[in-house]
């Protein structure tokens, strides 16, 4: 029950600001550029302490991190509404990055080591609890704009709120330290050179395999940062939607993505990660690319719903494959694609932003229906066996 609470606040804190950007964007007086390097900063901040996860967490637990992360969050959102400057507001978007980029590896160990205690799947359910956090932020932060609630008193409440359910959940997180890293076979000493070929083979293999599934993170985050980023954007400036309704291309998108991911455990233990993926990324590249074609501001809140759908559980996927690449210690894998998917949002943001200016918003959103191409071409990486089969 502590994890639960955990990753949902994990959702619902930077949420809360989403559908507030443009109001921060405009009291600042931003360009879609300036505007993009700002956010950007958030992937920076990620990059920047995301591989340190692994020793904090080696060093206070999972679920120390995760809490302690958590509450750190929510005073990083804080700074960026309050944001009197394009400075301060990217300090404070560097910051939540950076913290959530640690917090994020500490509640996936802390999940997979449930995981591997409970002795079934639950890692897309376990995502898909952040996925409805997204959501309740989404509309806490739609309901204060309708209501005109000044953005710092906003972010304050829900700041404090989660900070106290992460305090709570820390009760029920488990115990003791983390599972010492599993050793790695060593390989067979031998002078035939054909071993050591394929040793070496084996070894080139795992990092094509890494590589593949960063590109499948990367561009799933690529989509999901359209939605986080420039849904609201997009349905306001270009379609003319209300403050309250332009914030439901985002919550379309993280709605249909809890949808995908409460189901997906059973999706893909029937289909298979290989064949989800390639739907997914299928639905994105069609339903994003129909509501670009043919905009509207119904259709482009179901083109963002359909993509939320489609990369519902590529993370999921990728994070359980790279967790069990042969040759690489015991979560390994698991940190560098997520490293890895914080580069997607690095680069989203401000090439959106400069393919905004130099065209329209529309046309920068082209991003998501290519990313999901490349989610179709990438996914043979993936075993094509239910995630449940693989304990």
């Amino acid at each position: 029950m502590g994890s639960q609470r955990a990753v949902f606040s994990n959702g619902a804190i930077a949420a809360n600001l989403i559908p507030r950007l443009p109001e921060v964007k405009g009291d600042l007086g931003l360009s879609n550029t300036g505007f993009g390097l700002a956010v950007a900063s958030t992937p920076i901040g990620a990059l920047s302490a995301g591989l340190l996860a692994g020793v904090l967490i080696r060093r206070f637990g999972s679920a120390k991190v995760a809490v302690i992360g958590m509450i750190g969050s929510g005073f990083a959102v804080i700074l960026a509404g309050a944001a009197p400057i394009w400075a301060v507001f990217a300090l404070g978007l560097f910051l939540a990055g950076a913290l959530d980029a640690v917090v994020d590896v500490a509640q996936n160990s802390h999940g997979l080591r449930v995981q591997r205690r409970m002795g079934r799947s639950i890692l897309n359910s376990f995502h898909a609890l952040w996925s409805i956090g997204a959501v309740t932020g989404g509309l806490m932060g739609a309901a204060a704009a309708g209501l005109g609630l000044p953005l710092v008193v906003h972010l304050a409440i829900s700041g404090v709120l989660f900070a106290c359910l992460n305090a709570v959940a820390y009760r029920y997180l488990l115990p003791g330290p983390e599972p010492q890293d599993a050793p790695v076979e060593a390989p067979a000493t031998s002078a035939d050179a054909v071993g050591a070929g394929k040793r070496a083979a084996a070894r080139y293999g795992t990092l094509g395999a890494l590589l593949a599934l960063g590109f499948i993170v990367v561009a799933q985050s690529v989509v999901e940062d359209a939605g986080n980023n420039w849904a609201t954007l997009y349905m306001g400036s270009s379609l003319g939607a209300s403050a309250s309704i332009a914030a439901f291309g985002f919550i379309s998108l993280v709605g249909m993505q809890f949808i995908g991911r409460i189901t997906g455990d059973s999706l893909v233990d029937r289909f298979g990660q290989r064949n989800m993926a390639r739907f997914g990324g299928t639905l994105v590249a069609v339903g994003m690319g129909l509501a670009l074609v043919w905009p509207s501001i119904p259709g482009s809140i179901i083109g963002f719903g359909a993509a939320g759908f489609g990369i519902a559980t590529l993370v999921p996927a990728a994070m359980e494959t790279a967790d069990r690449l042969p040759g690489l210690k015991a979560g390994t894998g698991l940190t560098v694609v997520s490293w890895l998917l914080r580069v997607g949002f690095l680069l989203s943001p401000p090439v959106v932003g400069a393919l905004a200016d130099a065209t329209s918003l529309r046309f920068g959103l082209i991003v998501i229906p290519l990313a999901g191409l490349g989610i179709v071409l990438a996914a043979g990486v993936l075993p094509n066996r239910s995630s449940r089969a693989a304990h």
